[in-house]
C-alpha cells in the first residue's frame, strides 16, 4: 500500500528470546477486575459481566523507560496489570477453547488521567480522554506461554514504596473467561492485547517518580515519570 501523506509504522512489542516483534492490532482493557480495586472505585465487586475500554496501539511504550507526565490532567494514576497476548483467532469461544489462543503474557501499566475519567463517568460519557492517550500503556517484552497464567504475585512500587500488591488469582474474571466473553462481541485474533485489570492501591504519580511493576513469572516493568512535553 502507498500512503497518501506518510508511511504508517505498525506498533509492535518485543518477544523475549525472539528477534521478530509481535505486531499489535488492538488493545483491549478490562475494567474493575479485582474486588479491592472495584471497591476503591466505588463499585460493588460482584460477578456481573466484565466491561471493557480500549487504548490505541499508539499508546504502547514497549520496554517502559521514561514517559512524560500526561497533558491536561492534575491527577495521573498508575494501574499495574497482567497483559495477555493472543496468538490465534477466537470467536464465540468457550473458556476452554479461548485458553488455547494465548500466545504469551507481559507486564503493563494502564496510566490513567483519573480526573478526566471521573468527569466523563459522572456525565455518562466514554472514558477515551482519561484512558487512551500518548505514553499511557508501557509494556514489557512478551513472554511466550502455552497456557494462561492463573496465579502469581502482582505488585507496583513507587519510589521504592509498595503501592499495589495482589495476586492474579484474585481476578474476578480469569484470562480464559475474559477472552471467551470478549469473543462474543469481536472476532479476536493474533495481534490483540488484553490488559486484564489492576489490584487495589491505584494512586497518583508526579514528575520524578520511579515506578517498578512486576508479575511473578512474567517480568518487571520500570517507568520514570518525566516533566510534561512542551
Amino acid at each position: 500500500m502507498t500512503a497518501l501523506l506518510f508511511p504508517l509504522a505498525q506498533p509492535a512489542v518485543p518477544v523475549a528470546g525472539e528477534t521478530a516483534l509481535y505486531p499489535v492490532r488492538r488493545v483491549f482493557c478490562v475494567g474493575r477486575n479485582y474486588a479491592g480495586h472495584a471497591r476503591e472505585m466505588g463499585s460493588d465487586p460482584n460477578r456481573e459481566p466484565p466491561f471493557y475500554f480500549s487504548k490505541s496501539p499508539d499508546c504502547l511504550v514497549p520496554g517502559g523507560g521514561a514517559i512524560p507526565y500526561a497533558p491536561a490532567t492534575a491527577n495521573l494514576h498508575h494501574e499495574i496489570e497482567l497483559v495477555v497476548a493472543l496468538g490465534a483467532s477466537v470467536y464465540q469461544a468457550s473458556p476452554e477453547a479461548a485458553a488455547k489462543a494465548v500466545f504469551g503474557h507481559a507486564v503493563g501499566l494502564d496510566m490513567t488521567r483519573r480526573d478526566l475519567q471521573f468527569a466523563a463517568r459522572d456525565k455518562g460519557r466514554p472514558w477515551d480522554l482519561g484512558k487512551s492517550f500518548e505514553f499511557s500503556a508501557p509494556i514489557t517484552p512478551i513472554i511466550k506461554a502455552s497456557q494462561p497464567i492463573m496465579t502469581g504475585a502482582i505488585s507496583l512500587k513507587v519510589n521504592g514504596e509498595i503501592r499495589q500488591k495482589g495476586d492474579v488469582a484474585d481476578m474476578i474474571w480469569s484470562i480464559p473467561e475474559i477472552i471467551a466473553h470478549l469473543s462474543q462481541y469481536y472476532h479476536l485474533s493474533a495481534g490483540d492485547l488484553i490488559y486484564t485489570g489492576t489490584p487495589e492501591g491505584v494512586g497518583p504519580v508526579h514528575p520524578g517518580d520511579h515506578l517498578v511493576g512486576a508479575v511473578e513469572g512474567v517480568g518487571e516493568l520500570t517507568v520514570d515519570i518525566t516533566p510534561p512535553r512542551a
